[in-house]
């Protein structure tokens, strides 16, 4: 590859508004602008020369090369160029004439039309701008006036039916050229490597048939092609997207759906034209993790190496058709700053009693429904672990992002499912018993669902290891009987050693979450019994917090374990609470940003909170000062 073509590609690769397959740096789908904005780039149709080439075309019904190229002002080796492409769409036929000194001829066979688009009635909720390797897209959410409900709209500069005929003959061409083999499509880097053959390979064939075709819709019809052969085609869009938590395609008959974060669910403008397209997705899907998905094996669960989570399933399995269901990986995590801050769920002073608990190694363990943010309130909490500690992350699917700076003592475990013969499972007990070897100082479980893993969690936590997991529960009283009763089942003098109870809440009205509950457990009247000490609880109609109880056993414990008296815990906490709020207040929500601060309080924490009763720029401590 040229030089000039690796600058030019790393160049994108390091672009924060073109490329996605960096989860060091997600690129992919960052917005530029929101809230009722206007697009912020032209969405007019792509000039190729190729529709005016068929305008001529169409209107003789038979025209010469030498006419065309006359017209257009090509070259006729560039107009036949382009008539054979078309030709083996089967839009227009070659015939060359009897005399070589003669011109061929374009003869029409097929007219294209395009497709009109059905404009939606509604009111506009959201409209902002992406991109998509390349690609800008306009995304529009609607709530319709007809069927009461959410529409996601995306626009894309149009490409004319002629043009689109052209790009997939293309396509075929040159995914034949193009060998692939499996190591590069299982392996992260040199799935990336994958992708920056086939753009380049895509601009290499457009620029050879396309004359005069300008950077920017090069790179436009290159990122189209990419798509489409190495992608999922128009997928690959709302992939791109990091306001989707969930991409889910029902069937050829339904329109693809999504799930916003804002909005929830809601119907996009974008069909599957084909129960095949889908089995044939869903195989791509299969490929690149390794497995098949067939008549005989119709379910397919994967776990891409972008940390999205895939299930798909096929008829009759799924007797509407053939299903895709991606759970997007968040490519830029909600943190701590955004949960006090813009999303408003937690307040900053139960945020800093919960960064001291996590500083001071209490083990925390966060319930909730399903959708109600315990992963991601999770992922925010882990900000708060100094950098000296070793983690170890047991997951079913990788959604644990940590900073940069934590990275470096950080082992994260995935579990992985048998293959068809029933061999090669390893399960999240395994992984538990096998972190355990491992010295770990923080163990973070992503969901703990089974009586022999909790009783290894808990047994961790007995043997002095900070825990951190997840549960569905929908207070702290009913985590405690879930942990006591069966199935769970285990024994209280054991749960006993949890410090730390967060309940999140997803309201099903408005879709909101919130923080719903801090709790701790305490002994009750006897050794067996526990009882739950709230500590924090939302208010729903005010949408706020009350403060119902001191945290007593928390207390104990740090007194226990660090000497501070109930005073100055509370001193600390109000310090704590006086830093986040200087982090908002200058808009350091980034999961590294975040990071890096916390990284500077554990090594100089007198400069930080001096810095944060001055009022002192964050930036001067990030970097960023000009």
């Amino acid at each position: 590859m040229p030089n000039d073509s690796v600058a030019e590609f790393d160049n994108a690769m390091k672009s924060p508004a073109k490329w996605a397959f960096n989860l060091e740096k997600p690129a992919q789908g960052q917005h530029l602008k929101k809230e009722h904005s206007k697009p912020a780039f032209d969405y007019a149709p792509i000039k190729t020369g190729i529709e005016e080439l068929m305008t001529i075309v169409v209107q003789k019904k038979k025209a010469s090369v030498k006419e065309i190229a006359s017209s257009l002002g090509w070259s006729q080796k560039q107009v036949e160029e382009v008539a054979k492409v078309l030709e083996k769409q089967g839009v227009v036929d070659v015939v060359y004439p009897a005399s070589v000194i003669s011109s061929p001829s374009v003869v029409l066979l097929k007219e294209l039309q395009i497709e009109p688009q059905e404009k939606v009635d509604g009111l506009v909720l959201q409209q902002y701008d992406f991109f998509a390797d390349f690609i800008p897209v306009h995304a529009t959410l609607f709530k319709s006036r007809k069927e009461n409900s959410t529409i996601y709209e995306i626009k894309t500069p149009f490409v004319g039916p002629y043009t689109h005929a052209f790009l997939e003959q293309l396509r075929e061409e040159i995914a034949e050229k193009i060998p692939v083999e499996l190591a590069e499509i299982t392996d992260e880097k040199k799935s990336i490597q994958l992708k920056e053959k086939f753009f380049n390979v895509s601009k290499q064939e457009l620029q050879a048939h396309i004359p005069g075709i300008d950077e920017k819709n090069l790179n436009l019809l290159a990122g189209r092609l990419l798509h489409s052969m190495y992608g999922l085609g128009r997928i690959e869009l709302l992939m791109a997207d990091n306001s989707l938590e969930e991409i889910a395609i029902n069937s050829s008959k339904t329109p693809v759906t999504v799930y916003h974060r804002v909005f929830g669910w809601a119907s996009s403008n974008i069909y599957l034209e084909s129960e095949e397209k889908i089995a044939n997705f869903a195989s791509q899907i299969g490929r690149k993790v390794g497995r098949e998905i067939t008549t005989l094996n119709p379910i397919l669960d994967a776990h891409l190496i972008t940390g999205d989570r895939v299930n798909a399933t096929l008829f009759p399995v799924s007797s509407s058709g053939n299903t895709i269901t991606i759970r997007r990986f968040s490519r830029r995590p909600w943190t701590i700053v955004d949960f006090i801050g813009e999303k408003h769920t937690m307040s900053i002073e139960m945020a800093a009693l919960l960064w001291m608990a996590m500083h001071y190694e209490m083990s925390v363990l966060i319930a909730g429904g399903t959708a109600s943010g315990k992963t991601s309130t999770l992922n925010s909490l882990c900000a708060f672990i100094p950098a000296y500690h070793r983690i170890i992350s047991i997951e079913d699917v990788r959604e644990i992002m940590l900073p940069s700076y934590m990275r470096w003592n950080w082992v994260p475990l995935t579990t992985r499912n048998p293959n068809p013969e029933g061999l090669g499972e390893v399960g999240m007990l395994d992984l538990l018993h096998s972190s355990l070897r491992m010295r770990p100082d923080r163990i973070i479980l992503g969901e703990m669902r089974r009586q022999r893993e909790a009783e290894v969690l808990f047994e961790a936590m007995h043997t002095g290891h900070s825990v951190y997991s997840t549960i569905h529960a929908d207070s702290g009283q009913q985590v405690l009987r879930r942990l006591i009763e069966p199935p769970i089942n285990v024994p209280p003098l054991e749960v006993e050693a949890l410090d730390l109870i967060l309940v999140q809440f997803r309201d099903r009205r408005t879709n909101l979450r919130r923080t719903y509950e801090i709790a701790e457990l305490e002994s009750g009247v006897s050794a067996e019994q526990l009882a739950v000490n709230t500590i924090y609880r939302w208010r729903p109609r005010e949408d706020d917090w009350d403060k119902v109880n001191e945290p007593s056993k928390l207390i104990q414990n740090l007194n226990l374990h660090t000497g501070l008296t109930q005073k100055e815990i509370g001193e600390d906490v109000f310090s704590r609470a006086k830093i986040l709020e200087w982090m908002l207040d200058n808009r350091i929500s980034e999961m590294d940003q975040v990071g890096a601060i916390m990284r500077l309080f554990y090594s100089e924490p007198d400069s930080i909170m001096a810095a944060a009763e001055k009022g002192v720029s964050p930036k001067r401590f990030l970097g960023l000062e000009q």
